[in-house]
């Protein structure tokens, strides 16, 4: 019997991180280019469960198989592409299909889809609490102004079209499943090499809205709390009769 007492607190502890990830998932609705994240969770062991009889022990019969406490599996990341929206900011940029901007952080070069961008005191194009925008030649931007256009390959000119600035890069990766999501809410490579990739389109003025379902998120949230508040009831019988058992064997 003790038995479920680990049952289900596994399920409460997993319903609670899922609903973590839930929260985080519609925390950042609005944040340009941000990836919906899935918890996973697996059973921690299953065992063979035996009949045996009450006088002779031996000759054991299988009857079956029982799982025992869950434990976390897998964080997925859902890289399919957001809606792109006009803002008619200058240095607003999409990708559209495959890739990655490329931002110098203080932990080295890590990823994004949010193009959001500004410039920081030294004129760089730069991602807002992160670090510099990086070219395909993984060398920071310098605009000194944003008054710039740009076409659909990236490339930045003066607002008259007179003079060349630079370029925004973007990277792709063999496997998007490798990537590692990072403290700052960026991507790390996993240990892959990240190829530049010169056949992107890049939207200018555009930004790629986080691709979070609303309407799906709240039916997980729902079906998470109702699990949860189930295992919760059931916890307290447990304890309940558990006790009473012990009670009353105390008084035999």
């Amino acid at each position: 019997m003790t038995k479920g007492f680990y049952n289900l607190t596994s399920g409460i502890l997993s319903q609670g991180r899922r609903l973590d990830v839930i929260a985080n998932n519609m925390t950042n609705l609005s944040t340009a280019g941000y990836k919906a994240e899935t918890y996973t969770d697996s059973t921690f062991q299953e065992v063979l469960i035996s009949r045996v009889g009450n006088k002779y022990r031996g000759g054991a019969e299988v009857i079956g198989q029982e799982s025992y406490i869950l434990a976390p599996d897998q964080l997925y990341v859902d890289y399919t592409q957001g809606i792109l929206e006009e803002t008619g900011l200058n240095l607003d940029f999409a990708i559209e299909g495959e890739g990655f901007f490329a931002i110098q952080t203080d932990n080295g070069v890590e990823y994004t889809r949010g193009g959001s961008f500004s410039l920081d005191n030294e004129g760089y194009l730069y991602l807002p609490d992160h670090g510099r925008v990086l070219g395909p030649d993984g060398q920071p931007i310098w605009l000194s102004t944003d008054l710039i256009r740009a076409d659909e390959a990236g490339r930045i000119y003066t607002a008259e079209g007179n003079y060349y600035l630079g370029q925004v890069g973007v990277f792709t990766f063999a496997d998007n499943g490798q990537l590692v999501k990072n403290e700052s809410g960026l991507f790390g490579a996993g240990g892959q090499a990240a190829a530049p990739n010169g056949a992107a389109l890049v939207r200018w003025q555009w930004v790629e809205s986080s691709n979070v379902d609303m309407l799906q998120e709240l039916s997980q949230m729902m079906t998470a709390q109702r699990a949860l508040q189930s295992a919760s009831q059931l916890l307290q019988l447990y304890n309940g009769v558990l006790t009473r058992a012990t009670t009353e064997i105390g008084q035999m």
